[in-house]
């Protein structure tokens, strides 16, 4: 595999909505995948080891992957913006570092660790877009590698671990599948992780358990089948050739059952409001679309250089923004038969 030796010295632009990454990332579906990238992620030797040493992920999962959602989606849909939010991330993981159950020192800022992570941003792209939105031709998955290498450079990381070609990348993605992951203590728990009932949903414990399970079991089995056979084997899944056949059916169904889901519901905020932004239909210099106050982090974690807390929104400013949406719903809502982007749905 080729990888970058230098960095390139062309300047930063920040992806755009004519781009395929800005069609498919901030896509609701991407969720599906939920267990898939959280455990390929952790799979990782030195990513496994700074979420297991530094991670609050078990104490509040619902809470800890919303908000850091908003910053990584950011990356991509913040326009001129994009490179500052990619710096912010990077400050996020400074002061992750230490040493692993084996004697390995880590360090999230490790190009190579921090470019695996983006390498399954890449891949949840790919993988949606495959089972879920009526798949890709192959020069769409080129257009996509170029890009991932484009929305990488607005963290301001080494270029180094990037391969060049996108025959590069799959043999990049093949050799960590087969020689390098491992099933480590970070993983498991994402397998067998359980939803603990945030404090803002006003619903009985036992019942908000009974509806998290199969969601959690029917993610667990979808990333079985999108695993590479090779990790599939590593973590001890079964997968049939009559479960592939199933699950092509149940993407089939969930493509054809997006085509009535309004941008609204389809589109991340952050994503939503850039094509807002890109139609003309909010100024260029709107704010950005900040996590929800109450997913911000257990406040005894507050001030910890790793977590992302959403700003908080004085009194005044909640009000404006309830009487803003709640009057500005039908104007964002597309005439029929268009999309928020402007493009036919």
């Amino acid at each position: 595999m080729t990888a970058r030796t230098t960095p390139p010295a062309e300047p930063i632009t920040p992806l755009g909505p004519d781009s395929l990454t800005w069609k498919y990332f901030g896509d609701l579906r991407t969720g599906i995948l939920g267990v898939w990238i959280g455990a390929i992620q952790n799979m990782y030797p030195e990513l496994g080891a700074g979420v297991e040493d530094h991670s609050i992920l078990l104490r509040e999962p619902l809470q800890r992957v919303a908000r850091s959602v908003y910053p990584i989606m950011g990356v991509v849909y913040d326009g001129d913006r994009a490179a500052d939010t990619g710096a912010q991330i990077r400050g996020y993981h400074e002061t992750i570092k230490g040493v692993d159950h084996d004697g390995r020192r880590y360090h999230a800022l490790n190009p190579e660790t921090f470019y695996w992570a983006h390498a399954t941003f890449f891949m949840l792209i790919l993988k949606t877009a495959e089972y879920f939105c009526g798949g890709l031709t192959e020069a769409e998955k080129r257009q996509l590698f170029d890009e991932h290498v484009q929305w990488y450079r607005m963290y301001g990381m080494s270029m180094r671990p990037v391969p060049e070609t996108w025959e590069d990348f799959q043999t990049y993605w093949e050799h960590k599948c087969s020689e390098e992951l491992e099933i480590n203590r970070a993983t498991l728990d994402i397998f067998t992780i359980r939803i603990p009932k945030p404090w803002f949903v006003l619903m009985p414990t036992p019942v908000w358990d009974q509806m998290f399970k199969p969601l959690v079991a029917g993610q667990r089995w979808v990333a079985a089948g999108v695993f590479d056979p090779a990790v599939r084997e590593r973590a001890g899944m079964r997968w049939t050739p009559g479960d592939e056949v199933v699950l092509r059916l149940l993407g089939k169904a969930v493509e054809l059952a997006f085509l009535a889901v309004p941008d609204e519901i389809r589109l991340h905020p952050r994503a939503l409001a850039a094509y807002r932004r890109a139609a003309g239909r909010a100024p260029a210099d709107a704010p950005l679309v900040e996590a929800p106050g109450f997913m911000a982090p257990p406040k005894d974690r507050w001030g910890l250089p790793m977590h992302y807390v959403p700003r908080h929104k004085s009194l005044m400013e909640r009000a404006g923004s309830l009487v803003h949406t709640t009057f500005s719903l039908a104007g964002l809502r597309p005439r029929a038969g268009r999309s928020v982007s402007g493009k036919a749905a």
